[in-house]
């Protein structure tokens, strides 16, 4: 009797017949009727019953989802129901979902015929990093009469592990492979500089930059020859993420560490794919991991392991740490993209001294995240007196930010803002950017 569930239905159905014996007490005009309803209704809830469980009839199905969540991204759920009762049922169905989603609606409602088989899909969007446990799927099945429910699972528990967007790895290294990237804003950049790596010389072609024009050859063949260089490979790209108490702040749903997560993802993926080497360095108040930079095959597998347990943390970012971690564990020159974030330039200037020191051995590459709810306020004119002084508060935050910007700049560090949602755009970007530079 654990699966018997008697639907709005029947209470209906007790509620109208007590009225109507009510009413008989009083008219008694109505005779037997409201005994012969009450049979009726008793021959029904009987039927039902038996329908529902002294048949051979059942649902089955199961849940279908993939092995991974990726993080921010919309990741879709499949439920297969199949129908064994030799009639059509109206089928309620309940999956019980993480705790994470905080969602209490997924509720679907499904008519399957005599046999018949149906799928539902839905799409959920986590937005933090972990491991999400989904319960039983439930489905309540009634017949056609609809007084009683009973209950199948069709579903046990299930893990799933959430890691950081593989899904947007993917979408970028497609766009890469179809050298598509200005249709995401990404910019390819025209290679200007001159790698140290000589290839070949060859005819001149016009385009072709006239500082590469090889005299000598050019007076032996009698025709304009210039050199050849290609790109320097193999250099070394570090996405360093600060795990900072500022790193905890939300936009969207997601916090800062997450969203550098993201791009950490798709930077290293797509310089392992230029081939150049990928390593990752996550700290706060002391060094939480350091993967040296390689491009072996399951380099990839590892930066993705080590950024899925990545959490924020309340302590202040210890940058002298950092500093001392990159001294002893990096030797070549390389280009460290440190996800940090400032909210004042007093912040900034005490670690000065240790950003400056880095950046005389390695290019460090700052990228800080513009407050976007800041910008929606300065978006918005203001109509009071109260609106007057939050823009100007706002205004001054804002004024802050591009501050550290000029600052970090007359430091001679590259330095990136940029609002949460583009931060991987614009740092892939900023990463071509340098290679076409040669500033690595």
């Amino acid at each position: 009797m654990g699966d018997l569930f008697l639907t709005r239905r029947f209470y209906w159905l007790l509620g109208s017949l007590s009225v109507l014996f009510l009413i008989r007490f009083f008219v008694e005009a109505l005779g037997a009727l409201p005994f012969i309803l009450l049979l009726a209704g008793l021959t029904a809830v009987v039927v039902d019953y038996g329908l529902l469980f002294f048949t051979s009839g059942k649902i089955t199905g199961e849940r279908r989802c993939p092995e991974r969540f990726s993080n921010g991204d919309e990741n879709e759920v499949t439920v297969h129901l199949r129908n064994h009762y030799t009639f059509r049922v109206r089928l309620g169905v309940v999956d019980e979902i993480p705790f994470q989603f905080q969602k209490r609606d997924v509720y679907f409602s499904r008519l399957l015929s005599a046999g018949g088989n149906d799928s539902i899909h839905y799409l959920l969007r986590p937005t933090q990093r972990g491991a999400y446990a989904f319960g039983a799927v439930r489905v309540y099945a009634a017949t056609g009469l609809r007084w009683m429910e009973r209950r199948f699972m069709i579903a046990g528990d299930q893990v799933v592990k959430v890691y950081p967007s593989f899904l947007q790895l993917r979408k970028y290294q497609l766009m890469a492979e179809a050298n598509r990237w200005s249709e995401t804003g990404i910019r390819r950049k025209r290679q200007l500089g001159h790698s140290m790596e000589f290839e070949q010389i060859k005819a001149y072609v016009p385009g072709d930059d006239y500082r590469t024009l090889n005299w000598k050859a050019t007076a032996r063949t009698g025709n304009w020859m210039v050199n050849n260089y290609i790109e320097e490979k193999s250099q070394q790209i570090y996405c360093v993420i600060d795990k900072g108490r500022l790193m905890k702040m939300p936009f969207d749903g997601l916090t800062l560490l997450d969203y550098a997560v993201n791009a950490s993802l798709a930077l290293s993926n797509i310089a392992l794919r230029n081939q150049d080497k990928a390593g990752l360095i996550t700290f706060s108040n002391r060094i939480g991991h350091l993967l040296i930079a390689e491009k072996k095959a399951v380099q990839m597998r590892e930066i993705l392991e080590a950024l899925y347990n990545q959490q924020t943390g309340y302590p202040e970012s210890d940058f002298e740490r950092l500093y001392i971690a990159v001294r002893k564990n990096i030797s070549q020159r390389s280009l460290l993209v440190l996800f940090t974030n400032f909210e004042t330039l007093s912040a900034l200037k005490r670690q000065e001294p240790y950003l400056r020191k880095m950046a005389a051995y390695h290019l460090v590459l700052v990228v800080i995240f513009e407050n976007t709810e800041i910008s929606k306020l300065l978006a918005d004119p203001p109509v009071d007196t109260e609106g007057i002084y939050t823009r100007v508060i706002a205004e001054q935050f804002a004024y802050e930010k591009r501050l550290i910007v000029r600052e970090l700049q007359q430091w001679g560090l590259p330095a990136l803002l940029t609002a949460p949602a583009k931060v991987t755009v614009n740092t892939l970007n900023k990463y071509l950017e340098l290679k076409s530079r040669q500033a690595i």
